[in-house]
């Protein structure tokens, strides 16, 4: 929304600085993005006159030029020299005179003294392109011989009047007009509210231009449409203010006609429609539904093919204007027209936002119809508008032609002081409550309040606290901390799954990962990928279509991220989410999972040789340092039994029995990594916090530190298995040997392929591991040390069919 400030004081009486009125704004809710003062890109420009115009000795389409310049009317005259190529500069010429050091912003020069053909030249006598405010360069701007010598040009064209432009949210309709705006700074303080007189028109005849609404669009889509002819007028250009002030806010001057309806739109937030009577067929404008397949040449220039339910404005001929949204070309005014049919309607604001969006115009009065205007202003602001055109065209008006009726926007809401307070913590005596509304037009009866027909936003009575508590300034808002419900420090307020959750972040974090936030909604095919995809977890009213389904498992999202970095360059990369994943539509059908990822190389390039692929056993160490942080138990068993988004033959499961799943771990299967683009090897883990068992002492103090002073031994056992065997069986037969005496074992060494077939068999491996012994009440002779040993060879040899090797 744009507007000027000698615009703005129409509707406002003020002496506020422009700085004041911009804070204010800012300070009530209508952010100012911009503010463009003319003085500070044209203020040292001023008035001058050519005292003498001679021919440049050296050049024949240059003068050189005597230049009379005063520093302000009536002061201290000096006389300059300027080269000039202008070919309408004379003697006795007055124009505009930019010194040295001046900025031209038509050709974004700073002046500086030059000396042109062997000519000095100290200033510049300006045209009106550089100064931009036209295309015009084929000469200096030539000013009426008693323009005042000193002024600044700005002050004399009447050109130094500042642009605010403020960012409108879309719940405020009612300051898309400069009155609105004017409202709220008079309800600030800022001045008083001009009073807004509207007196009727009389009609001197009767429409020839009758209006006739559907049937199907009066009780919603457009309730009141009405309008008069004028005829008798005089179109062309608009008077230099009307132009002014639509060229400050960025508009282009078309005619007086077009002029007034985009006066009226800023002004009032009223947009307004003129039709060409003699291109009107029928003397009839239907308002319908259209019935798809209709076409229009709207003013835009292009050609628009409307849908069924559309709204439509037609005559007999066919459709004239997409409704609150565009008019066409063949009804428009031209120079020529000289009798028009004005028109004011209340439209839908659903039913213009839907039509807008599915024939991608974007008009002003788009953008006011489906926020929502004044339905009340509908017939103010026709009688406003005729009696513009009346003084500005000539003419005579008729008689209203009508459908419809305004729309009843009337309600009502209890107004209770005490509830700033509670709300807003802002203690307001409640005479400026009232005031405070009553200046931005609510009317208060008793505890009852009825907003004004300008705000919809309005919608019930913690919207009225909204309105006092703006006014009145939420800066004014002071810090107060809330009361504490028991005195001493606080309770830790965080649950144990909570806690659980915040190690597993940092764990990952210093683990290297960088954390991920995606969208628990994913495509369809990547939920059928995981496991997922039934109606139960598909969205009713997606965002997109890439946004079907609730996400089944986090790593989908993972491998997206990670392919949007492969794609920029990014080849490894560590990453992991920790967030809800979704097995079903009802409340408990959902758990929090901790996902990592890795892809690419474990380390950069260096001379020592260190970088290599990430493996199975990278994801797997980094789940059991998850687990570790999240206190599970140490001993956890291992399967295969893994997803089918993991590789069937390099993954695993870690497990507290067949039922309770700590984590799953491996390499990401070869079909879900060609699916989603992703280079190189790639491995991931799923760590399930809430399957990890809670501690049975609930206390938060450390257990004591215990010590042994018996010197541990260890032992290494090196067996003969066969291929399939797996590490896990041997370590965890070697283990429960002696419970009591084995306190770690270990694999240090895997010997297989052909040598070890040679020397051992076909399809055998050598499996060497590391067993610790930590004696608890006595030094271990070589003969319970012996005997250990006896146990676990045993103990192997049961669970894998394996021998010591000898």
């Amino acid at each position: 929304m744009k507007f000027t400030l000698s615009w703005l004081k129409e509707h406002l009486e003020t002496e506020a600085t422009l700085e004041q009125i911009v804070e204010a704004l800012t300070d009530l809710g209508l952010e100012v993005e911009e503010v463009a003062d003319p003085a500070a890109a044209l203020g040292a420009f001023r008035i001058a006159r050519i005292v003498e115009a001679v021919k440049h000795p050296d050049a024949d389409k240059l003068r050189l030029c005597r230049v009379e310049v005063l520093d302000a009317p009536g002061g201290k005259a000096e006389e300059v020299q300027v080269v000039c190529g202008a070919p309408n500069a004379r003697t006795g010429l007055v124009g505009v005179f930019a010194p040295v050091g001046t900025h031209i912003p038509g050709t974004g020069v700073d002046l500086k003294p030059g000396v042109i053909r062997g000519q000095a030249s100290n200033g510049m006598m300006c045209s009106e392109r550089e100064l931009e405010l036209s295309d015009d360069h084929d000469g200096i701007i030539d000013l009426p011989a008693d323009a005042p010598l000193g002024m600044r040009y700005i002050d004399w064209a009447g050109l130094n009047d500042p642009m605010i432009y403020i960012k409108i949210t879309p719940n405020r309709p009612d300051a898309l007009g400069v009155r609105g705006v004017a409202r709220d700074l008079a309800a600030r303080g800022l001045g008083r509210l001009k009073p807004l007189v509207v007196e009727p028109v009389a009609g001197a005849f009767a429409s020839p231009i009758a209006v006739q609404i559907d049937p199907a669009l009066k009780d919603k889509g457009c309730p009141l449409f009405m309008g008069r002819v004028i005829r008798g007028v005089k179109n062309g250009p608009s008077p230099k203010w009307l132009q002014q002030r639509l060229k400050a806010i960025g508009l282009r001057p078309i005619s007086a006609l077009v002029d007034v309806t985009n006066f009226f739109t800023f002004a009032y937030n009223r947009p307004l429609h003129v039709f060409d009577v003699a291109k009107v067929a029928g003397g009839v404008l239907r308002i319908h539904p259209a019935q798809g397949g209709e076409e229009i040449l709207a003013l835009d220039g292009k050609t628009y093919a409307l849908q069924p339910g559309m709204m439509a404005i037609s005559d007999a001929a066919g459709v004239e204007s997409i409704a609150g949204i565009m008019g066409g070309e063949h009804s428009g005014c031209t120079d020529e027209t000289t009798d028009v049919f004005l028109e004011s309607a209340y439209w839908d604001p659903i039913t213009i936002a839907t039509t807008g969006r599915a024939l991608k115009i974007n008009s002003d009065a788009r953008y006011r119809f489906e926020r929502g205007v004044d339905p009340a202003f509908t017939p103010d602001g026709l009688e406003l508008a005729t009696r513009m055109i009346l003084e500005l065209c000539g003419g005579e008006a008729s008689d209203l032609a009508v459908d419809g009726a305004v729309p009843d926007t009337a309600r009502r809401y209890r107004f209770d002081a005490a509830r700033v307070v509670s709300l807003v913590g802002m203690d307001i005596p409640e005479a400026e409550q009232r005031a405070t509304l009553e200046a931005l037009g609510f009317v208060l009866e008793g505890d009852q309040a009825v907003p004004p027909s300008w705000r919809p936003d309005v919608l019930g009575d913690a919207d009225l606290v909204e309105e006092v508590a703006r006014i009145a300034s939420l800066t004014k808002l002071e810090g107060k901390p809330m009361a504490r419900p028991s005195a001493g420090v606080p309770a830790p307020i965080l649950t144990p799954v909570q806690k659980r959750e915040r190690a597993a972040r940092r764990t990952l974090a210093a683990l290297g990962y960088h954390e991920c936030v995606t969208y628990s909604f994913i495509d369809a095919a990547s939920a059928e990928r995981f496991g997922g995809g039934g109606d139960a977890v598909k969205l009713e009213n997606p965002i997109s279509s890439e946004m079907t389904h609730m996400r089944p498992d986090l790593l989908p999202g993972l491998l997206q991220a990670a392919a949007r970095n492969q794609a920029r360059g990014f080849m490894d990369m560590a990453l992991f989410e920790l967030g809800p994943v979704f097995h079903g539509g009802e409340p408990g059908e959902q758990a929090i999972h901790a996902t990592g990822l890795l892809v690419g190389a474990s380390a950069a390039r260096d001379p020592h040789g260190s970088r290599r692929s990430v493996d199975l056993f990278d994801a797997k160490a980094d789940a059991e340092a998850v687990l570790a942080a999240l206190g599970a138990p140490a001993r956890a068993q291992s399967d295969r039994s893994v997803p089918e988004w993991f590789h069937p033959g390099r993954a695993g499961r870690l497990t507290l029995g067949p039922k309770v799943v700590l984590a799953s771990f491996g390499e990401v299967h070869p079909r879900i990594l060609k699916a989603y683009g992703i280079k190189g090897a790639a491995v991931a883990f799923t760590v399930v916090p809430a399957a990890v068992p809670m501690p049975r002492n609930a206390s938060s103090t450390r257990p004591a530190l215990v010590l042994n002073d018996l010197q541990a031994v260890e032992r290494d056992f090196a067996f003969v298995l066969d291929m399939r065997v797996e590490a896990l069986a041997v370590v965890n037969a070697a283990q429960g040997a002696d419970k009591a005496l084995i306190e770690s074992v270990r694999v240090f060494d895997e010997f297989s392929g052909d040598k070890a077939e040679a020397q051992m068999g076909a399809g055998k491996k050598s499996l060497a591991i590391s067993v610790r012994l930590q004696p608890q009440g006595k030094t271990l002779t070589e003969e319970d040390i012996e005997a250990v040993s006896a146990k676990i060879v045993d103990k192997v040899g049961k669970a894998t069919g394996g021998t010591l090797r000898g």
